[in-house]
């Protein structure tokens, strides 16, 4: 019997499989490490990760490499999106979400995790999601059930009870049972709802630490957290070896949480010279998602946006913008998120980039905070970010040079995910 036992469990064991190597050629490669150009590259894939970068007639291919030839292309790094909504559709706001069964909002993250990579976007950061949706659409994608990109979840947003991130908030008490498990008071309920979002599946930590504009009844620059309460998460987070990204939009909301520890700061729509100059001493980033207020004012009643909502917008949205601009201006470090699926139509995130040059930034410095930038922020410099030996096989491509005309990016060509090409 002894013997039968050995002999099944070998016959299991799987037989390794020959190495799939890819080599994907194309005119020209961004090096967003150095803004520069390069003529003719030669990128070669080895089992989804990158194995050598060289250039065309003077870098050896394996005979038996797959080849992905973008001929009169572009390529660059994957892009990354550090704030997406993937359960979450823009054309449903406000009360016309009450209409949906819960498991409706799944199928909508698997149409958008498949809209965000076509249109280039092969990581996300998803910073706040219902019932772990996050969670299993990473796993579907990572099984090859469904198609998306690499998936950073956060799970549930954190937040104080009655604030944004309550979705029961702005409903009578009648709906007290929509309130999220994700909703706490003081430091030691904060600590607790880190330990059991991670235990369920969140690589990033998401808190509240101001109102919104599309929650109905706050205002969008208030702190709803205090600073203890935000230590604590920063404390508890990185002790667990995660990063935090705060939502906040008024100055004393961003400034408690760059006091506090935390990583990133989302939207920082009313932030200050303070704020720069206490992000830039912490080696925080900011995400400023500034293309949102041009789809909100154009479409957001038609889609069930509140009123009081809208008004939040018209009050913020320029201000936003301006303060993107000084942001920059004063040093702040800057990766790109857009509030994509939640705020505006999943897979239109690179409409962000020309608004990113619009209000300051070079086309290479907007390129830059989508791969390089991001990639550290997340703390993925080795798997994403650059086209470099170890990184995944993850490759945008246009025809034209983004680096002179950064809205090509709206409109790839071509994108490879672990050298798949997509599309």
């Amino acid at each position: 019997m002894f013997k039968a036992a050995i002999a099944l469990l070998l016959a299991s064991v799987a037989v390794p499989v020959a190495a799939e190597t890819v080599a994907v050629t194309a005119d020209h490669m961004v090096d967003v490490a150095t803004g520069k150009t390069i003529d003719r590259p030669v990128v070669v894939i080895t089992d989804g990760r990158i194995s050598a970068v060289g250039v065309q007639g003077s870098l050896a291919v394996p005979a038996d490499a797959r080849r992905i030839d973008l001929a009169g292309q572009t390529i660059l790094p994957g892009l990354i999106d550090m704030h997406v909504h993937l359960d979450a559709d823009s054309r449903i706001s406000g009360f016309k979400g009450l209409e949906y069964t819960d498991s409706f909002w799944q199928a909508v993250g698997v149409a958008n995790a498949r809209a965000m990579l076509e249109a280039g976007f092969t990581t996300v950061r998803n910073v706040g999601s219902t019932n772990y949706n996050d969670v299993g659409l990473k796993q579907a994608v990572e099984g090859g059930y469904i198609a998306g990109p690499r998936i950073v979840p956060a799970t549930y947003a954190l937040g104080a009870t009655g604030g944004h991130c309550d979705n029961s908030e702005g409903l009578p008490p009648s709906f007290a049972a929509l309130a999220q498990p994700s909703v706490a008071d003081g430091a030691d309920g904060y600590r607790k709802l880190v330990r059991t979002v991670r235990k369920y599946g969140a690589e990033v930590i998401k808190i509240c630490a101001t109102g919104g504009v599309l929650s109905r009844s706050d205002t969008a620059g208030a702190q709803q957290m205090t600073l203890e309460e935000m230590r604590a998460v920063a404390d508890e987070a990185h002790m667990l070896g995660m990063k935090v990204a705060a939502h906040a939009h008024g100055a004393e909301g961003i400034n408690a949480a760059l006091r506090a520890g935390i990583d990133t700061i989302e939207h920082a729509s009313l932030a200050d010279a303070e704020s720069f100059r206490l992000a830039k001493a912490g080696g925080a980033w900011f995400s400023m998602d500034i293309y949102d207020d041009d789809y909100i004012l154009a479409e957001g009643a038609k889609n069930g946006v509140y009123p009081e909502s809208l008004e939040k917008e018209r009050q913020i949205g320029r201000k936003q913008r301006e303060t993107f601009r000084e942001a920059f201006r004063a040093g702040v470090k800057m990766v790109f998120g857009t509030d994509n699926g939640g705020v505006f139509p999943a897979g239109q995130n690179a409409l962000q980039f020309a608004k990113m040059v619009e209000w300051g930034m070079q086309p290479i410095d907007a390129i830059r905070a989508a791969t390089i930038n991001a990639a550290q922020a997340l703390g993925r410099t080795g798997d994403v970010g650059t086209i470099a030996v170890g990184r995944y096989g993850d490759i945008v491509a246009v025809t034209g040079d983004p680096t002179a005309n950064v809205a090509l990016l709206e409109h790839p060509g071509a994108v490879i995910k672990g050298g798949v090409r997509i599309r």
